[in-house]
């Protein structure tokens, strides 16, 4: 048995709607099954899916305010006023303020930009910046991808005489902003039919409509904002990003080579996991630890030179940051172990001084990826008396209705059920901690605090080649609200395996189904090597991949998880040093088992566990999955007894025989009559003073002539006079197999043969058929 490390929840794909698209668009079943689970579940529907066109876009204007926007904006360049683009320092932000910028230089106007510093003017519209704009002449400002809630800081713009067009996609409080128009695709007011755009995306919106075209030029930029922001692939965007992403492969921009080289990837090759892994992390980077100006310049700027300049410092940044999140990392885990030797609580709350907030929120996702829980990383600050950090969460733990149950002590929060930001004093971070975890008793079960994994493809070893597996692209983006497909292969058996890398700490394997293969690969997982036995049937999900080595191809599934519920024998015979066995021991529900008491103690002293034996069984109050058995038997019957009882997951067979019978052998029958003839010649023999004499002019080893003689004596054929053995006077005729120790001799040989020496799969069989008795156990 393997426990899954998380909890599967999986869905099963409607096998008639399955084979319906199937056959109507002649795909594999693999992609037909993609699509079912999507939600996409018919043929029209799926050839409408995978053959995106401009039709998918929408008219601009149904955006409410966007009319009010256009004109303002065509006025301000008419009349060449000032205009400033305020936009945000992530990649959305980013990207959004590289929209803004290009149609409005495009179009003629007087127009920069600005970006708040994340540590000096935090999210969103700044009075201190509106000042600075108004001071340096704006008439104008047009924010993206913030602004929505700015309510006193647009009245303070007005107050100077600013114009404010706010564009934003963040969620709509109870009060809006009193500004001139505000452009966002879940105004309460509007009729957009679309409402899970990204900051660019609202951006674009607006491009599309001062352009009075869809601007392609501008698609690559929505791409890389749309991925990085985390939206939903659907829809409108679902288009943008796939159109945006066929762009960046062959985009002229000096930004998008720049980004490719310091990435190290081929742009004909530039994917949705290459914004969301390469080029994303870059870009958020600088906004993390400095001014995010500097990205923008770098999407702006046409000179190949300055962009290779500007690239090469958002790695280097990125670089830093990863160092910074690392340490931090490092040291809110030291925390956690620390504080919490016997696990962590239900939710961690960490905090330190001199911690870096621009990377709290990263390392509050490392620390839930890490514990699953709820976790909360602050940064303390002595001088304004403040905890400040960021909040991650997990399924059933609605983070904000948490914290929102805190106010008395949090009054500065913000988010949604899984990540929220947060400030409150420092001498109410423990209490903080301690309120959340009582609310966690009752909010989390044992079972919630288990990772979940969505598993939405069951496939078969025969489906899978690498056709299929390289039309999946045709199904591209994937991303939120489409997710990566994540494939389950049921009842599939291990036909090879081992443990690869320099730490051996990854896993290799083929699996078989009938007469399908699979190569599968395991990274961090090589501890599963040593609780998988052969042929051993498992379930197995994961991610199916190409791998591709000196110009050949073949299918991968990459390993995530790996779980069976057959029982499983591990066959540790004749490893004699034990601590060479010992750490293959699961350090839970074992049993150590010694049939004889020399066993127990020879073994005492090697094995830090008490060693039990088949009487002291029954001591055990609680089920116990993994059996160790330390010795042989007395007898198949004792052994399946304990079996029976027990009823393992695993068993772990020693069998350490101190006096192993099976090579010796049962003298022959002519060996026996020849010893009885010798005596009865002789009258008689003192065997304890010429045994070795005699053995060793017959070439028998000297314990088969005293098990002979042993026989002899227990079937009265002879006895014992003044140390001489003698033919006893008119003994019975008997067979051999009559004397106690030649019968016990027999046995043992054969428990041995079908224990200690048969092959694994002999002994597996045996196993099988004890362990399907159907007597069982109740524990109470």
């Amino acid at each position: 048995m393997i426990e899954s490390k998380k909890r599967w929840r999986l869905t099963t794909p409607d096998n008639g709607l399955v084979q319906a698209i199937q056959q109507e668009l002649s795909i594999s079943s693999v992609l037909a099954k993609i699509l079912v689970t999507r939600g996409i579940t018919t043929a029209e529907e799926a050839r409408s899916f995978m053959n995106m066109d401009e039709s998918g876009v929408h008219n601009p204007y149904l955006m409410k305010d966007m009319d009010i926007a256009v004109e303002r904006i065509r006025k301000a360049i008419e009349d060449n006023e000032k205009i400033v683009v305020y936009g945000d320092y992530d990649a959305d932000g980013v990207s959004s303020t590289t929209v803004m910028l290009t149609v409005l230089q495009d179009l003629g106007a007087d127009v920069s930009f600005m970006i708040p510093n994340r540590f000096k003017h935090g999210y969103g519209p700044n009075k201190e910046l509106f000042k600075q704009a108004s001071e340096e002449g704006a008439k104008l400002i047009v924010t993206v991808d913030n602004g929505i809630s700015g309510i006193d800081e647009v009245d303070y713009a007005n107050s100077l005489g600013l114009d404010i067009i706010i564009s934003d996609h963040h969620d709509i409080g109870d009060t809006m902003p009193n500004a001139l128009a505000i452009i966002h695709p879940r105004h309460p007011e509007g009729n957009y039919p679309f409402g899970e755009l990204a900051g660019v995306g609202v951006a674009f919106k607006m491009a599309q409509a001062l352009y009075e075209d869809l601007p392609d030029h501008l698609l690559e930029m929505v791409a890389i904002g749309t991925i990085a922001d985390l939206v939903p692939l659907h829809d409108e965007n679902r288009f943008l990003v796939k159109e945006g992403l066929a762009a960046l492969r062959t985009s002229p921009r000096a930004a998008i080579d720049a980004l490719c080289e310091v990435s190290g990837v081929k742009q004909r090759d530039i994917t949705e996991e290459t914004i969301g892994f390469m080029f994303g992390p870059r870009i958020n980077a600088i906004g993390r630890l400095q001014d995010a100006d500097p990205a923008v310049q770098l999407f702006m700027t046409e000179d190949p030179a300055e962009a290779r300049d500007l690239a090469s410092s958002l790695d280097l940044l990125n670089k830093e940051r990863q160092a910074i999140v690392k340490q931090i990392s490092d040291e809110a885990t030291a925390q956690v172990d620390q504080n919490y030797p016997d696990g962590p609580p239900r939710v961690i709350v960490v905090a330190q001084e001199g911690w870096n907030p621009g990377v709290v929120g990263i390392v509050a996702s490392k620390l839930t990826e890490k514990y699953y829980r709820p976790s909360i990383v602050l940064c303390l600050n002595p001088e304004t008396g403040k905890a400040k950090g960021s909040a991650r969460s997990i399924e059933g733990f609605h983070l904000y209705n948490e914290l929102a149950a805190n106010r008395d002590i949090l009054p500065h929060f913000g988010g949604h059920p899984m990540a929220a930001g947060m400030t409150l004093e420092l001498d109410k971070v423990d209490e903080l901690r301690e309120r959340l975890n009582q609310q966690a008793e009752t909010s989390l079960s044992e079972e919630d605090l288990l990772p979940v994994v969505e598993i939405d493809i069951p496939v078969r070893l025969d489906e899978i080649d690498i056709e299929t597996i390289e039309s999946m692209r045709y199904l591209a983006p994937f991303g939120m609200g489409f997710s990566k497909p994540k494939f389950f292969l049921d009842a599939v058996k291990v036909s090879s395996i081992r443990k690869i890398g320099a730490a051996q700490n990854h896993l290799k394997m083929e699996l078989v189904q009938n007469a399908a293969t699979l190569d599968a690969v395991g990274f961090g997982i090589g501890s599963v090597g040593d609780e998988l036995t052969p042929d051993v049937q498992i379930d197995v999900i994961g991610d199916l991949q190409i791998n591709e080595w000196n110009g050949r191809k073949k299918p991968q599934l990459l390993i995530e998880d790996v779980r069976t519920d057959q029982w499983q024998l591990f066959d540790i015979r004749g490893i004699r040093q034990v601590s060479r066995w010992s750490k293959l021991i699961p350090e839970r529900d074992q049993v150590f088992l010694a049939f004889k008491p020399e066993t127990a103690s020879i073994f005492k002293s090697l094995i830090n566990e008490p060693i039990y034996s088949s009487e002291t069984l029954g001591a055990i109050d609680s089920p116990k999955h993994h059996l160790v058995l330390l010795d042989l038997p007395d007898s198949e019957e004792q052994l399946a007894r304990v079996l029976t009882e027990l009823r393992p997951k695993r068993v772990y067979a020693h069998f350490y025989a101190k006096d192993s019978q099976y090579f010796e052998q049962i003298p022959t029958r002519d060996q026996f009559a020849w010893l009885f003839s010798f005596i009865k010649k002789r009258g008689s023999f003192d065997f304890k003073k010429h045994g070795d004499e005699l053995a060793k002019h017959k070439g028998w080893p000297r314990e088969a002539i005293f098990f002979m003689l042993q026989v002899f004596f227990e079937l009265g054929f002879v006895t014992l006079n003044n140390g001489l053995t003698e033919i006893a006077k008119a003994p019975s005729k008997r067979d051999l197999s009559e004397a106690p120790i030649y019968k016990k001799r027999e046995q043992q040989i054969a428990l041995e043969q079908k224990l200690l020496y048969a092959s694994y799969k002999d002994l597996k069989e045996w196993f099988d058929t004890k362990l399907s008795a159907k007597e069982e156990k109740i524990w109470i």
